[in-house]
């Protein structure tokens, strides 16, 4: 393996971990601020630290490209605000696993081959395997698995949306002002959530770590990382991202799950994986959480 290629796996690897690690400390401003205060403070700062790095005001958008960065930034808050609101409900790894039926889902809908089934089955079973349909399931907070569901289907809108988006703004405008776009969209629902918690300045530096793990320092990682890795390999290191959650759940949050949720987690990753292997998108999925 080429040295460039080893490093790149590093940083992508160091990006899903640093995301997973900003989602841990996020839980630990729920009970101050909310996880909608907590989002609108997330998109609020992550904004302002990638447009003093991207300063997209130097970028020239034509009419169309604000509405498509406007609405590639609404579906950024919406999956931000809603896997936040799972997360307060359910463990993080599942929240995560569940979230990631989104990109799974824009995976496969790109291929019509029959043995996409296989995989479309095994992610299918995970989702069973999650649920608590049996009496001796652990309780598992059916809104919280709602939210973390709706979270994946905007991840799959933020997806089709950013390659968009990207495809109308040159550079790194398009994620600064996307996440200017969101940070305006969740900033109300933060407001009336939080009120003036969210001006008590002893929770910003913890507001502050969450912005740069969970957007801007994986953002600038996985970036480096994209210029080098072909999509399938990215797509395959992707799929470990639901283990990372839990095992960060474990470690962080004292979050254990049962046997049949870390089954059902294996099964969206080799699902994950195999959609990766199997198929070819035209970009990978970007990552977030």
């Amino acid at each position: 393996m080429r040295p460039d290629t080893t490093l790149s796996i590093a940083l992508l690897v160091a990006s899903m971990i640093s995301i997973q690690f900003g989602a841990s400390v996020a839980k630990g401003l729920f009970p101050a601020l909310g996880p909608e205060g907590t989002t609108a403070l997330r998109c609020g700062l992550a904004a302002l630290i990638l447009l003093a790095l991207q300063r997209p005001w130097r970028a020239r958008l034509a009419p169309s490209a604000w509405l498509t960065v406007g609405l590639y930034g609404a579906s950024l808050g919406l999956m931000n605000l809603l896997f936040y609101l799972s997360l307060a409900r359910i463990p993080l790894g599942v929240a995560v696993a569940l979230e990631f039926t989104g990109p799974l889902s824009v995976a496969l809908l790109s291929s019509h081959r029959a043995r996409d089934l296989l995989w479309v089955a095994l992610a299918a079973a995970g989702i069973v395997l999650i649920l608590p349909l049996s009496r001796s399931s652990r309780p598992l907070d059916p809104v919280g698995v709602a939210f973390a569901l709706a979270a994946g289907v905007c991840w799959a809108l933020y997806i089709v949306l950013g390659q968009r988006a990207g495809k109308a703004v040159q550079g790194g405008a398009a994620t600064a002002l996307g996440m200017l776009a969101a940070a305006l969209v969740v900033a109300p629902v933060g407001v009336l959530r939080a009120g003036p918690r969210l001006l008590q300045s002893h929770l910003w530096p913890l507001a502050l770590a969450v912005a740069v793990f969970s957007s801007a320092l994986p953002y600038s990682l996985e970036m480096h990382a994209l210029r080098r890795l072909p999509a399938r390999t990215f797509g395959i290191l992707m799929s470990l991202e639901p283990a990372l959650a839990a095992l960060a759940g474990l470690v962080m949050l004292r979050e254990r799950l049962s046997l049949a949720q870390g089954a059902a987690i294996a099964c969206i990753i080799a699902a994950s994986a195999g959609s990766a292997w199997t198929t070819r998108p035209a970009s990978p999925p970007p990552t977030v959480g």
